[in-house]
């Protein structure tokens, strides 16, 4: 049985998953696709640390309890453990920021844990058994109120030497026209990241911009759907800035394929005009990489999380109980 945590600002989730079978796109061995035997929400103690680490602690403790079997245990958090000082960094969730929390919720399960980004999580639970099963090199791309990404190879998710593998959202949006000149200002203290431009608020403030006119992301798309011009225009606009981004990661990973989550992963449009537009901007004489809709949608990351442990340690991953 496979655990899987899904640590949110508002709202902690867990998922208990049974591997069926033992093939995964046809190849033998491969993790397979887990059944759901248990699912949970709770309420987030935000701002509380102690009480964070406990609220894991429990719903481990109730879904073994009633399932009656121990299991692995990984986490998604929205952030990532520092290799210079094993402690949390870049967390939205800040009271998690500068504390061992792996090493705490080991002490407080009594067994080892393995925590990952949630976006990392993300691309993982599509890779494993989602939209790009069978393929070598995923790009996961969150696609919301910020704007992530995680990278899985081989179905092991490639965090690197810093810890910060995926973070597409805080590089600069690529061959920028210059009405796109510094472009806007970003939290991390730059202009012109392509979470600037390609997050849910980045689509809203781009519509104002031009239009005057304030308006959410969900009611642009709403208003394009309806025929306004206006709202066209910011979705094609959106849509161009999202191919030559994307056609930038191609040129540096060459994945096989990339999966959008996020709010804005339910646009269908996307999955046909970007790899209309993307060809321009990639080095290549044929493309081809796929763009595909998560399977598991919002369930993606709980579901990463569990996967987390590879099979092989069979041992090691259930604390040799």
């Amino acid at each position: 049985m496979r655990i899987g945590i899904d640590l949110g600002g508002t709202k902690i989730e867990i998922v208990a998953l049974e591997q069926v079978g033992d093939q995964v796109g046809g190849r033998t061995g491969d993790r397979a696709a887990g059944a759901v035997l248990a699912r949970e929400r709770i309420p987030t103690p935000r701002g509380d640390y102690d009480a964070t680490v406990t609220a894991i602690r429990d719903l481990v403790a109730g879904v073994e309890a009633r399932l009656g079997r121990r299991g692995t245990v990984g986490i998604g958090i929205p952030g990532a453990i520092s290799p210079a000082t094993g402690l949390v960094k870049n967390a939205n969730s800040t009271w998690l920021i500068g504390r061992s929390f792996d090493r705490d919720l080991e002490v407080a399960l009594g067994r080892p844990v393995r925590l990952a980004n949630d976006a990392n999580c993300f691309a993982l639970s599509e890779a494993v058994d989602g939209a790009a099963v069978g393929a070598s090199i995923v790009f996961g791309v969150i696609l919301g109120t910020g704007v992530g990404g995680g990278i899985v190879v081989n179905e092991r998710v490639l965090t690197g030497a810093n810890a910060i593998s995926g973070e597409w959202g805080h590089n600069p949006l690529p061959w920028p026209e210059d009405s796109e000149r510094p472009g806007p200002a970003c939290y991390c203290g730059r202009h012109g990241c392509i979470e600037t431009f390609l997050s849910g608020p980045g689509l809203a403030a781009d519509h104002q911009r031009i239009t005057g006119i304030a308006m959410s992301a969900e009611d642009v798309v709403a208003a394009a759907a309806a025929d306004d011009a206006a709202a066209e225009a910011t979705l094609r606009r959106y849509e161009e800035r999202l191919a030559r981004a994307l056609a930038h990661l191609v040129n540096m990973l060459d994945p096989d394929a990339i999966v959008l989550g996020g709010g804005l992963s339910g646009l269908q449009r996307l999955y046909d005009s970007v790899p209309r537009l993307w060809g321009r901007h990639i080095f290549s004489d044929h493309v081809a990489t796929r763009l595909v809709p998560p399977v598991h949608g919002d369930s993606s990351g709980v579901r990463g999380a569990a996967w987390l442990w590879p099979p092989e340690q069979e041992g090691e991953r259930e604390g040799g109980g």
